[in-house]
């Protein structure tokens, strides 16, 4: 399907050289972006973060209380 957008010269001017670097269509870049963002990807937990009213993620509250307890614990089971 055709159709027409506007999109600020800046950033036209991005994905057509990320399309020629890539060594692909700027139809191909465009269509991956709107996939990605349509489409959250299936690797990632929806509990693990939100996005606020303007799409940026945000760490939700938990019902647990971080204590000083609890990092030192963490920091020492060599999990870093």
């Amino acid at each position: 399907m055709k159709t027409t957008i506007e999109l600020p010269d800046e950033l036209l001017a991005e994905a057509k050289a990320v399309a020629l670097k890539r060594k692909t269509t700027l139809k191909e870049i465009i269509t991956k972006a709107l996939q990605r963002e349509i489409s959250p990807s299936a690797n990632v937990d929806d509990d693990l973060f939100k996005l606020d009213e303007s799409g940026l993620p945000y760490l939700p509250k938990r019902n647990t209380k971080v204590t000083n307890h609890i990092v030192a614990e963490l920091l020492e089971e060599d999990c870093f």
